[in-house]
């Protein structure tokens, strides 16, 4: 009887008391009989009868309900009861012992789970058509549009923003709930910037303005990202009427990249410059700051026009360089922590904002070490000598060997010129041999004192890689970190020897070594060679001798140079020695009993000379 109105009740009442007031106009013809008129005054009571009945009055309304309901059509919210729940349906009483369906789906929160439960009340409007099984077609979400319609309609015309719930992720975007009414998010709405995950938005309320509304047809379309530009432009227009270059202003970090860091003012970013956020060394900026942190930046640069902002962050603190040379001072112990190992040295941070070099040359006294990796590793902490600050160019060079006894400095004491030391080839080059005769002690044997006797042109040819050998010390220079070793010195020098016992005018037999094209060198002694020029390789005739590899004659010694190792031959000379001696033969004849050579007629002649 609810669904009744006045007018209804009306017609019902009238229809009632017509029904019920015919029996007593027919009283006068019982009075009276007369049975030609009776029958046509009993058939129509007759007729009549049925409609006075309690059972067909009740019929009777419950047709009229039903006929006005559908004549109300599908405008009309009506209140139902949840009967029961389906795995894809919600089954309800309408009331007039009518039931309907509606879809489960409209009737689920952002986690899925129904907000009804059987036995609640449930406002709903009439579908089109009938389910399968005789079920009404029924809408929950077209009832709470309509009841929502309203506020959505004035928000719309207002353009002024309204709560929304976010209730499903669906394609092109997200399906949120506005009083009861469902409405469409676009993706593309959902955000100042691309939302690569709609789905972390599910069961948040967000502020939307309604950009599109079709109420015949119920679609509600929303805008979250036309209510954040409207808020970012008022922010913006607030910041930008206090913005200055040195100002210093409270940001929230926005978004990171490898470069820097932008940071959201107040609807007008600015970008911290990964150099601009410490003064110290960064790799990332997620080492100093992460999305979300609230940070005080100093405005460095700011264009107006095209509104871009240059901020800083290492600017409200004082450069530490200033006064890095007093706290600094060469010679002084500092310590530290490796930040970086390249292949010429470490870089050791002092404090944020300050790292010195230490120098692959300055790590150790050892000349072994190829590779800084192989002493020290990022994060050690290591103990270093400050050797110079240059806070110009914000560099510090430190040393690490200094800490330790140079070796170099005691050297003389423990290995004085002219002592023997045996040691491990280390390394062969071209010029000669490195001998090592100590952890991180390494000496030269110059290929020159190899051998007194050979003419070594590599050292190779001596020596060997890992070979250990004795070396006398020739000489030592700490400051250079030079070590000179000798290999022949272990032997008598056949040189000295050689020219302690000769002089020149002696004549030595001697055999060709090699020839070239100016003369041949000539072996007259062990290991001791001399040269013959072509001008003295002369027979007595005067004829240019021939001389070839492996031939002997006599040679006289016509030149020495011990200094530098050198002795001239000829055998021109040798034939006139032989000329001058017959001369004096002739003129002074010698004994019959006993004839002399050549040899030793020279022989007797030196002896006379040595005498003088």
């Amino acid at each position: 009887m609810t669904l009744l109105d006045d007018n209804t009740a009306h017609n019902l009442d009238s229809a009632t008391s017509t029904t019920v007031a015919e029996p007593s106009a027919s009283a006068p013809e019982e009075s009276t009989p007369d049975h030609t008129s009776q029958p046509q005054a009993v058939a129509p009571r007759q007729e009549e009868k049925p409609a006075t009945s309690s059972e067909d009055f009740a019929s009777a309304l419950e047709s009229f309900t039903t006929e006005t309901e559908e004549a109300a059509g599908e405008n009309h919210v009506l209140k139902g009861t949840v009967l029961k729940l389906t795995p894809t349906h919600v089954v309800v009483d309408i009331g007039a012992k009518s039931e309907g369906m509606l879809p489960l789906a409209e009737v689920l929160d952002h986690e899925g789970k129904p907000r009804f439960q059987p036995g609640d009340e449930i406002d709903v409007m009439r579908d089109k058509g009938e389910t399968e099984e005789g079920y009404i077609n029924l809408s929950h979400q077209k009832a709470q549009r309509l009841r929502a319609w309203d506020e959505i309609e004035k928000a719309h015309n207002e353009k002024k923003p309204i709560r929304a719930q976010v209730i499903d992720r669906i394609k092109g975007g997200l399906t949120v709930d506005i009083l009861g009414a469902r409405a469409f998010l676009p993706g593309s709405q959902a955000d100042l910037r691309p939302v690569r995950n709609l789905d972390a938005l599910k069961g948040q309320t967000l502020e939307v303005a309604v950009i599109k509304l079709n109420k015949k047809r119920g679609n509600i379309v929303v805008s979250r990202k036309q209510v954040l530009e409207e808020e970012q432009n008022e922010k913006r227009s607030k910041t930008m009427g206090h913005l200055e270059e040195g100002g210093v202003l409270t940001g929230v970090v926005k978004n990171l990249t490898e470069y820097g860091a932008f940071v959201d003012l107040g609807g007008i970013d600015g970008l911290l410059h990964i150099t601009d956020m410490s003064w110290g060394r960064l790799t990332h900026p997620r080492d100093l700051v992460n999305v979300g942190d609230q940070i005080q930046v100093k405005v460095l640069k700011f264009d107006k026009e095209k509104q871009r902002v240059s901020l800083g962050f290492k600017q409200l603190t004082p450069d530490p360089w200033l006064d890095a040379s007093h706290r600094y001072p060469v010679g002084a112990h500092v310590s530290g922590r490796v930040i970086s190992v390249t292949d010429y040295g470490a870089f050791v941070e002092l404090e944020q904002g300050i790292e010195g070099l230490v120098h692959v040359s300055e790590m150790t006294w050892s000349k072994r070490m190829k590779h800084p990796s192989k002493l020290v590793n990022v994060g050690d902490h290591v103990e270093c000598v400050v050797l110079n600050v240059n806070p110009q160019e914000r560099r510090i060079s430190l040393g690490m060997r200094q800490l330790a006894a140079n070796p170099w400095d005691a050297l003389h004491e423990k290995y004085p010129v002219g002592a023997t030391v045996e040691g491990r080839v280390r390394n062969l080059t071209d010029f000669g041999a490195f001998i090592e005769i100590e952890d991180g002690i390494d000496g030269l044997v110059h290929v020159s004192n190899l051998s007194w006797t050979k003419r070594v042109k590599h050292p190779s040819e001596v020596l060997k890689k890992g070979d250990r050998v004795k070396a006398v010390i020739l000489a030592i220079e700490p400051d250079k970190r030079r070590l000179s070793l000798g290999v022949k010195q272990l032997q008598p020098d056949v040189w000295e020897t050689f020219f302690g016992q000769h002089h020149v005018g002696d004549v030595l037999h001697g055999k060709v070594l090699r020839v070239a094209s100016f003369g041949a060198f000539v072996e007259i002694a062990e290991g001791i060679e001399g040269l013959c020029h072509n001008s003295e390789a002369v027979d007595g005739n005067g004829q240019p001798l021939h001389l070839e590899p492996g031939h002997e004659h006599d040679f006289k010694i016509i030149k020495m140079n011990p200094e530098e190792k050198k002795v001239g031959l000829s055998i021109k000379a040798v034939g006139e020695e032989a000329s001058r001696t017959e001369v004096e033969a002739y003129k002074h004849p010698v004994s019959s009993t006993g004839g002399s050579t050549i040899g030793e007629l020279m022989s007797w002649k030196r002896a006379g000379n040595e005498n003088n």
